[in-house]
């Protein structure tokens, strides 16, 4: 079967990524002594790739592509390396790449996974009602990728803290006090954003009448939300921040990548069409 040039620059795009990926070895070796331009440029290149590929899509198909597992996924992708380049913007955030290449290189692998880019499945939105569900999701899952990539760059300076002290002061790499603001801040923007698809979610269903609890997907998003806002809670409330939130960011993220597919697998709803 040929692959369509929307694929092929998709793929371009995972290839950077992976590329941006190793170099951020030699980052950790240097101990973040540079603002990592070369890291930015790569995840630059392999955004415009993954943009053009998202248009293509979309064009081909007349409307937002975000239909299969496929096309979510790498929307998702799509909107966290927009985020980062973003970010990086800021010289002193540019470093997020060394973690967030990796992020994005798994994601690109596991939508090229064959079988996810079935045909279109059932889930039909009138008016904009889609792009805003759409874009609401996607940029909350955003967040809370980017919230897990401050909190793995918590747990490396905490170590290095630890272990490695002299590289650790002498690194560029944020103070871990301004890691755990960050990544504290990205996980409530993406709590909000969760919030507002949801909301927007019951609007939809209710002008349709569709049962909105029942559904697989949603009552998975309904225990999404629960997750992090019993992390919010837990930070701000009883004050228990540091490595126990960071490791929550990082495993919290963990479970929307790993249970995403299955949840829209299960519902009649998000469930793509052979």
């Amino acid at each position: 079967m040929s692959i369509g040039s929307d694929k092929l620059n998709f793929i371009v795009a995972v290839t950077l990524y992976g590329v941006s990926a190793i170099y951020s070895i030699f980052v950790f070796r240097k101990g973040f002594r540079q603002d990592n331009r070369v890291n930015y440029c790569l995840l630059l290149g392999g955004f415009l790739f993954h943009t053009t590929a998202m248009f293509q899509r979309g064009f081909s198909l007349n409307r937002c592509p975000i239909h299969n597992l496929y096309e979510a996924t790498a929307f998702i992708g799509w909107t966290m390396a927009a985020a980062y380049l973003c970010l990086g913007l800021w010289s002193r955030l540019r470093f997020l790449g060394a973690f967030a290449s990796p992020v994005l290189l798994a994601i690109g692998i596991f939508a090229l996974m064959p079988g996810l880019d079935a045909k279109s499945g059932t889930m039909v939105f009138s008016g904009g009602w889609l792009s805003l569900h759409v874009a609401l999701f996607v940029l909350a899952y955003a967040a809370f990728g980017l919230s897990c990539v401050a909190g793995l760059m918590y747990l490396t300076q905490e170590h290095d803290l630890k272990f490695h002290k002299f590289r650790a002061v002498f690194s560029l790499m944020p103070p871990i006090q301004r890691l755990e603001l960050v990544s504290g801040r990205l996980l409530v923007a993406g709590f909000i954003l969760l919030t507002g698809g949801l909301i927007v979610s019951a609007i939809w269903a209710r002008k349709v009448s569709v049962a909105f609890v029942v559904d697989p997907k949603i009552v998975w998003s309904l225990f999404v939300w629960a997750l992090y806002l019993a992390l919010i809670v837990m930070r701000w409330k009883f004050s228990q921040g540091g490595r126990r939130f960071a490791w929550g960011a990082v495993f919290g993220f963990l479970f929307v990548l790993l249970t995403f597919w299955g949840s829209s697998l299960l519902s009649p709803i998000h469930k793509p069409t052979p």
